[in-house]
């Protein structure tokens, strides 16, 4: 997770970043920076960010839910040294591992907080509070209608 080397539009409205070694990009990230430091920036910049592997089905559920109620999150594949960074950062390894399947991912943070796995997030939807959080941290607006 060196710089962006390349991003693209998804299907369903986000866009995914490839983090590799490049000094040229203008979204590029100090090598000077340590991994858990360029992870906790992140998760501070952004208002919604998944961590997430590659091919992750349960990054996709997540994606396609927070679209479905308007918000595109950020979304950074990790690589495997990487991902037990997250699991540290969270505060919550258990939870991250029983929801995302173990390994730390996918892991979602809203407003720099942690708020786990796909369960988590699903638990939050259902009982009413992810709509909520999200008009909190300003992603969405207050005349959202669900």
């Amino acid at each position: 997770m060196k710089g962006v080397h390349h991003y693209a539009q998804l299907s369903h409205g986000g866009v995914r970043l490839e983090l590799t070694p490049t000094t040229t990009s203008p979204l590029a990230i100090s090598v000077a920076e340590s991994t858990e430091m360029r992870i906790q920036r992140l998760i501070h910049e952004n208002p919604v960010i998944i961590f997430s592997r590659s091919s992750c089905c349960m990054c996709h559920v997540m994606k396609l839910l927070l679209s479905t109620v308007g918000v595109h999150p950020t979304v950074i594949e990790l690589e495997e040294d990487e991902i037990g960074v997250i699991t540290v950062q969270g505060g919550a390894a258990t939870n991250h591992h029983v929801n995302g399947g173990g390994g730390g991912v996918p892991a979602l943070y809203i407003g720099g907080t942690s708020v786990g796995g796909l369960e988590s997030l699903v638990a939050l939807h259902l009982s009413g509070n992810l709509v909520a959080k999200l008009m909190e941290v300003g992603v969405l607006g207050n005349t959202m209608v669900f």
